[in-house]
């Protein structure tokens, strides 16, 4: 594929390579470059997935002050906090944060990553979604990029990660030793790491303990709703599960309202866990045992990596880190073996 450069836009556009130039280093209005012009100039840049290659070199005369912060929900509590942590950190270092929700769609996310770039950030931290990483790692050669919370399984992209795998291995078994068989899991987004990596843990928890024909998995968003509905199929199910695994807390708010809907009781009638932590989950009734990520720690971690890049131009960008899960016991897991 032939390489986008100023003057193809340019040519694309019908206009000159200073008009485009002008219009994406943000002096159309200084230039008097009319409105319908610069939306053609961005339309294409956008199209074209056009990424400058002046940045870095600009960016070591003047510095911008600015990092991106790619989230894909802000309405999720645990992206919420990560958020706080992130802004609080970069603040303390003379950085404003110019956060960006790209509602869990990896188109959005690669559109406003470059537009990003466009802005003259000197940096970006995301969470990825979808499983392409080409434009942050094309992105990544301008300016230095850092994963949170997911990652693409091939990339040189450095990342901090929680291990979800054993995370949801170690929930799983929490239940089978209460004496639990019939364990059902809700998913959210399928394609998704964290996803993928917390349902092989369910799954291989069930399987060495003899529960592969227990094995089921349902659901495909991280929301409310997903959590919502699919419980409401479970409990309406001949063989209902004896307890459920929601793989997000917001999937687990969804689940606890349609159970207590159904006339049920967690954890008498169903026995109740999630991945993820926030206080919130100790004042619910019953409090909830859950799988706890570091946030805090991967906060701080994907800031101090970042930053050490943008110290030390030219190290080697490749820190790749996962931290691990605890396990928080609240009051919604019935144990059987004591009865």
């Amino acid at each position: 594929m032939k390489k986008t450069t100023l003057q193809s836009i340019a040519e694309r556009c019908g206009c000159s390579i200073t008009t485009v130039s002008r219009v994406i280093n943000g002096k159309a209005a200084k230039y008097r470059i009319s409105h319908k012009t610069s939306e053609a100039v961005m339309a294409e840049v956008t199209r074209s997935s056009y990424i400058p290659t002046f940045t870095t070199r600009s960016l070591r005369k003047k510095r911008s002050g600015m990092i991106g912060l790619l989230l894909p929900s802000i309405a999720n509590p645990y992206f919420a906090e990560m958020a706080s942590v992130i802004v609080s950190e970069l603040y303390k270092s003379g950085y404003t944060a110019i956060l960006v929700d790209t509602m869990e769609d990896a188109t959005r996310l690669n559109e406003n990553a470059r537009a990003l770039l466009l802005r003259r950030v000197e940096g970006i931290i995301a969470v990825p979604c979808g499983d392409n990483p080409e434009t942050l790692e094309m992105i990544g050669r301008e300016v230095p990029v850092v994963l949170i919370d997911r990652y693409f399984e091939t990339t040189g992209l450095s990342y901090v990660t929680t291990n979800n795998l054993k995370g949801g291995y170690d929930i799983t078994r929490l239940l089978i030793e209460s004496g639990h068989k019939n364990i059902a899991c809700i998913q959210g987004a399928r394609d998704s790491m964290p996803n993928r990596e917390r349902v092989n843990g369910y799954v291989q928890a069930m399987t060495e303990a003899g529960l592969k024909d227990y094995i089921r998995v349902s659901g495909n968003e991280f929301s409310v709703q997903n959590g919502y509905l699919g419980t409401k199929v479970l409990m309406n199910d001949t063989n209902r599960p004896t307890a459920i695994f929601g793989l997000s807390n917001t999937i687990l708010l969804g689940a606890l309202k349609a159970i207590h809907e159904s006339g049920l009781d967690v954890p008498e009638d169903v026995s109740l866990v999630s991945f993820d932590d926030n206080l919130y989950m100790d004042y619910l009734t019953p409090s909830i045992t859950r799988v706890s990520q570091p946030v805090d720690n991967m906060a701080k971690l994907s800031v101090r990596i970042l930053l050490e890049y943008l110290d030390q131009p030219g190290a080697p960008t490749n820190s790749q880190i996962r931290l691990l899960p605890d396990i928080i016991q609240g009051r919604s897991v019935k144990n059987f073996r004591i009865e």
